[in-house]
């Protein structure tokens, strides 16, 4: 055995080992329990970052656990490949979207290589192959049939420079989440998924997924946003038609003064038509978008239509306004607007000077509306609500709403904040849209026969806009049911749609056109372990849920939810650097002198900012190939998993990478040292006599049973620390050592090597081999601890005296409590301190302390 560890050769070597055995190929055949570990797939940018190196070290330390606790382990990997990154960047560079997508598949899919990840890369994909756009497009005229896809004019939120649709949960404060553009509203034809169909099921089985964190299931329960209500209609004066109204608030009612309407209702579009003011100012309110969170940040803002509303109970007549934070898709589109109770309310009143009426007191108080500050909306007794004053504003919500529904004026009803799920999107790198428009029958879906719709190659990206809609050729076909010219679909679907069933894909990945194969989903699925960024809780989990019942409701998939468990990683974050001459510094251009940090370029003291979210903006960023160059895979890994729990952000810490370096020097020569000293020894099975050695066998079992429960509980980085806190423990010296102690010493040491395995699996292999065996220990079973050897001699009890630590007693763990405190109370350090005083009592805690109370 070298005495010196060489990580690039071990890690080449069990690198090809495993790829050539195909040692993590998984089987539908194999009769062990399957486990189904799963980490969301990257886009492939060309390069991987360090958010991944940590969140594949996550995944595989999980898949390679469950693999040595005798689980038929599946770790696929494959590739979310569409989007509007690779259109740009052939804008950019003159390249075709699919051969930049693939030169990137191909330079990461190498890298993630060289991180000894267990992925079984038979089963790879990548979304923008043609047999998954096929399949997926099948899938899509599934739902079709089902009645959950329709087209529909709808008001949007519009990209300016990505020249496309973004969904509500990718407008990020107001922006594209990709182009960090503001976004703009315009009304387009779309297609929708029917998510609303299932918001009642999505939001009962989130009590399902105990294995969530709570905060995602929140995040996920706010934004279906099941409230209840009262919908009814105001009167306008003048007019015919009525404006129908939800509201939450129907205990407010006798507070409203005005009333609002988005932009895009018909109302403001008939006033728009003969009012150039008011076209004016809708137009301007579509250049915000159509999310809450773009319309709750902007300043509120309105047009009086000159419009009355009559009040449905007092006839009291009330101004209607066109205001720029009023959600056409939200409810009808027109809110009741009760100033003194709803802050926007509150802030559009006082800007425009509407009188407020305070409806609900609070307990105790007596709210004068001249000297609100703000809206009072808590809960309180309702007053200048005429029949309905004296009522808790509670009980006023169901007696509102039966006023209403005795008089045949309005109801109760339900709504959501979730929106049906739009998926057009106007760009060519995607999946075609599998439907044709006829003049003469409409719209019409491609039939089996004709699918994939399949994107043309020869297109051009020298102008803004869909390539597909400029192309000579694509776009027409003859109608599939009439057989006359018509024009097909040119918009491609959201890549949301790719990432909400890949997981199913994974299960049959050669089932060509077809989508899925039953049996074998059925056997893998529903995922028993997901890893991803918590950024993801809203936009691909919730579309995830739905896609995959809407599947089941079409007979092609069975379980209820597709992932069981999730573990949602932390950010890598590391401070900044700046230099006053040259900006962000990147690491390497940083050096350290006596005193300072300077800049390598021009030697200025550089200014060190906030540890902040590896970015490229901010050029705090370490690139994973020289840190795995330098270091190895397992230190890479090692790292990661120990310096922060998996669900926290990690700080990098380059020390810390110098730590996991050499504590695997460490372990490597630890096992060097025994093959010199006990070269022969078997492993020990037994108590031995020797106190020394039976407390390191104790130890020993103790780290089993200790990591054990950290990995069930996905602590990794207390694993690790008891890892090193047994290799501390491990003395082997320079003598030979036979008997009793060559076989604890040899017991002590498989079981480190065997308990790093999965956190750092090259070295592990390795080492295994040196030890003597010719199986793969990544197969091998996971130690059990003995129960014999954890059983003490002695325990240590904390001795206080009024809560403070005074002395450790070592005792037997099963002395009775009586001769504990007799023991206490005889104690020398215990008794310097009670000396002059009353002892009241002793308060005994079996196992762990006893505390004398004195005074």
């Amino acid at each position: 055995m070298d005495s010196k560890y060489n990580p690039q050769a071990i890690e080449a070597k069990w690198q090809k080992i495993w790829d050539e055995q195909k040692t993590f190929r998984a089987s539908e055949t194999d009769g062990r329990d399957p486990f189904y570990l799963l980490v969301m797939f990257p886009y492939p940018s060309g390069r991987i970052h360090m958010g991944h190196v940590r969140n594949y070290a996550l995944g595989d330390v999980i898949a390679r656990y469950q693999r040595m606790r005798g689980k038929n382990v599946l770790h696929p990997m494959g590739w979310d490949a569409f989007g509007m990154p690779a259109e740009n960047a052939a804008a950019a560079n003159n390249v075709h979207p699919k051969d930049w997508t693939y030169q990137n598949i191909a330079h990461m899919r190498d890298e993630l290589k060289t991180m000894g990840l267990s992925y079984d890369w038979e089963r790879e994909l990548a979304t923008c192959d043609q047999d998954y756009a096929h399949a997926e497009q099948a899938l899509f005229l599934k739902l079709y049939e089902k009645g959950l896809v329709y087209r529909k004019k709808s008001v949007v939120n519009w990209d300016p420079v990505d020249h496309t649709v973004l969904a509500n949960e990718q407008v990020i404060d107001g922006c594209g989440w990709r182009s960090g553009a503001p976004v703009e509203r315009k009304e387009l034809s779309q297609w929708f998924f029917r998510i609303t169909d299932y918001a009642d099921e999505l939001l009962a089985d989130l009590d399902k997924l105990g294995g969530w964190p709570e905060t995602v299931r929140a995040m996920q329960a706010n934004w279906i946003g099941k409230s209840h209500g009262v919908e009814f209609a105001f009167q306008l004066e003048g007019y015919d038609d009525t404006l129908p109204v939800y509201t939450t608030r129907p205990d407010t009612l006798m507070g409203v003064t005005f009333c609002s309407i988005a932009a895009e209702h018909p109302l403001a579009k008939a006033l728009a038509a003969t009012n150039p003011d008011a076209a004016a100012f809708i137009k301007e309110c579509q250049a915000a978008g159509t999310s809450e969170e773009a319309l709750e940040t902007q300043e509120k803002r309105g047009f009086d239509t000159g419009i009355k509303a009559i009040h449905p109970v007092t006839g009291e007549k009330v101004p209607v306004f066109i205001a720029n934070f009023v959600l056409m898709a939200y409810g009808t589109g027109a809110v009741m607007a009760v100033p003194a109770h709803d802050q926007r309310d509150f802030e559009f009143a006082k800007k425009y000077a509407i009188p407020i009426k305070v409806v609900i007191q609070p307990e105790g108080e007596a709210l004068d509306a001249a000297a609100l500050a703000e809206a009072y909306t808590g809960p309180g007794t309702l007053v200048n609500s005429g029949q309905f004053d004296g009522l808790d504003n509670e009980t006023a919500k169901q007696k509102v709403a039966e006023y209403f529904e005795q008089r045949c004026i309005g109801k109760a009803t339900v709504n959501f904040r979730l929106r049906d799920w739009g998926v057009s999107r106007q760009r060519y790198w995607g999946n075609p849209i599998p439907m044709v428009h006829c003049d003469a029958c409409g719209v019409v879906p491609l039939p089996p026969e004709q699918l994939p719709a399949a994107l043309p190659p020869d297109v051009s990206f020298d102008q803004p806009g869909n390539p597909l809609e400029r192309h000579p050729t694509w776009k027409h076909i003859d109608c599939p049911k009439c057989g006359q010219p018509a024009r097909r679909e040119t918009d491609t679907m959201d890549t949301f749609m790719e990432s909400s069933w890949y997981f199913l894909r994974y299960c049959s990945p050669d089932m060509g056109a077809e989508p899925l194969d039953l049996k074998r989903v059925n056997h893998w699925m529903p995922v028993d372990q997901y890893v991803g960024g918590i950024e993801h809780a809203v936009l691909h989990l919730l579309y995830s849920r739905f896609f995959h019942k809407a599947l089941r409701d079409v007979g092609l998939v069975e379980c209820d939810e597709p992932f069981t468990r999730l573990l949602t990683q932390g950010m890598v974050r590391k401070d900044t650097h700046k230099c006053p001459a040259h900006g962000w510094r990147y690491p390497r251009e940083v050096k350290q002198d006596d005193e300072f940090l300077r800049c390598v370029e021009c030697d200025s003291e550089i200014i060190v900012g906030r540890n902040e979210k590896m970015s490229k903006s901010k050029h705090n960023v370490v690139d994973p190939k020289e840190l795995l160059d330098g270091y190895g895979a397992d230190t890479a890994r090692l790292f990661m998993l120990f310096a922060a729990p998996p669900d926290r952000d990690l700080e990098w810490s380059d020390s810390g990478v110098d730590g996991a370096w050499r504590f695997l020097n460490r372990v490597w020569r630890l096992v060097h040292a025994l093959m010199q000293v006990a070269p022969g020894a078997k492993p020990a099975s037994a108590t031995p006599a020797d106190a020394d050695l039976k407390a390191l066998r104790g130890q020993v079992h103790a780290t089993i049973a200790k990591v054990t429960d950290d990995f069930e509980r996905q602590s990794f980085n207390t694993g690790i620390a008891a890892i090193m806190e047994l290799v501390n423990a491990i003395k082997i010296g320079d003598a030979p050592l036979a008997g009793e102690a060559a076989g604890v010493m040899r017991e002590a040491v498989e079981t480190v090597v065997k308990l790093l395995s999965p956190y750092a699996p090259h070295i592990a292999e390795e080492l295994w081999r040196e030890l003597g065996y010719a199986d793969d220990l990544c197969n091998h079973a996971w130690p059990e601890a003995d129960a014999e050897a954890l059983v003490k001699d002695v325990i240590t009890i904390i001795l206080q005296v009024n809560g403070k630590l005074r002395d450790r007693l070592e005792v037997a763990p099963d002395i009775a409590k009586d001769e504990l405190e007799k023991l206490a109370l005889a104690n020398d350090k215990a008794a310097a301190h009670i000396e002059g005083k009353t002892v009241r009592k002793v308060v005994v805690v079996p196992g762990r302390l006893v505390n004398i109370v004195a005074n």
